[in-house]
């Protein structure tokens, strides 16, 4: 499709409204100029890596690793790499506390949201977002985000 599936494999522009009022227009607008500026190609390099990554969570969760053991949190590391390298987010600014607040904020909207959840849930794994929520929580605890 010609719009960003900014957010973990879907439409972002469903989620306009619901970004700007999380986290501003300029948040929500910085995406999209970053998104519209990439090649077809990297547009679906982008895509291929989220898609892994979900992917990626599942298999954890599926082979029931612990949110707060070394997989988990290695992958929570890719999740947050990921974050911090798409433009219009707060973590791609570089702040800390709002890096911190913006994946903890994300990590509860995977579970609230079922339009999240189903990016991290298979039929042998019907809680994968309980897993990667608890798996960022872990992650941040560890203060791995500080340098």
């Amino acid at each position: 499709s010609m719009t960003a599936d900014m957010f973990d494999g879907f439409d972002h522009t469903v989620h306009k409204e619901e970004v700007s009022r999380r986290w501003g227009a300029e948040a929500y607008d910085a995406g999209r100029r970053w998104w519209r500026g990439q090649t077809p190609q990297e547009q679906a390099a982008f895509k291929a890596r989220v898609a892994q990554l979900s992917a990626d969570w599942v298999a954890a969760a599926r082979a029931g690793e612990a949110p707060d053991g070394e997989a988990a949190l290695a992958l929570a590391a890719r999740h947050v790499a990921w974050l911090t390298a798409t433009p219009g987010t707060p973590a791609a600014a570089g702040d800390q506390a709002a890096t911190e607040a913006y994946v903890l904020g994300l990590a509860e909207m995977y579970v609230a949201d079922d339009r999240f959840a189903a990016n991290y849930r298979a039929d042998d794994v019907p809680a994968g977002e309980v897993f990667v929520r608890d798996a960022l929580r872990a992650y941040v605890a560890s203060g791995a985000l500080h340098p």
